[in-house]
């Protein structure tokens, strides 16, 4: 589990210190609770996103635990770095924005014809409770030739998540290579 700590100051000066010393600064929030500014030590945060399996995890902030979901985080333009994350709370019973990730499986017909494989979108914006939430979007690609698309309305979503998107929006899909 990952573990984070509460930061008193909300100063730039504190904040340049907290990240000079190694650390992430991250927001937790939820609907109907009290937000918590808090800092992570950014290296193991990253290690511990690369590894875990579902998306929402659990993080404890002196001693209380929270079920989370990252929502957004902020890149140095220049570095790449991660600079801030932004933690929604995953409440029971709350229907909330969350992002699914999509996975394409299979080789594809136009991948043998010269085509290449594009992800357009590549995590789903849905709504839903934490209790419906898929952990991903698989797509199976075997039957796309090139120009062929996996569009938005064409997705198997359970009756219990809707997908706000444009149902034209391509998800996945096999282009023409030069």
């Amino acid at each position: 589990m990952l573990e984070g700590i509460v930061r008193d100051s909300m100063t730039k000066q504190a904040t340049k210190t907290l990240r000079r010393d190694g650390y992430l600064i991250a927001n937790i929030y939820g609907k109907g609770l009290e937000n918590v500014s808090t800092a992570f030590k950014k290296n193991e945060f990253i290690k511990f996103l690369r590894t875990k399996e579902t998306i929402a995890f659990d993080v404890t902030v002196s001693g209380t635990v929270y079920k989370v979901v990252v929502q957004e985080y902020q890149k140095c333009p220049l570095t790449s770095d991660l600079l801030h994350v932004d933690l929604m709370v995953a409440q029971p019973g709350v229907i909330a924005s969350y992002k699914v990730p999509v996975i394409g499986t299979g080789t594809a017909i136009g991948i043998k014809n010269k085509g290449l494989l594009m992800t357009h979108t590549k995590r789903v914006p849905v709504k839903c409770t934490i209790e419906n939430l898929p952990e991903n979007i698989t797509i199976d690609v075997t039957d796309l030739d090139t120009g062929d698309n996996v569009l938005i309305r064409d997705l198997n979503l359970p009756e219990t998540v809707k997908c706000f998107l444009d149902p034209r929006v391509p998800v996945i899909g096999i282009i023409k290579a030069k």
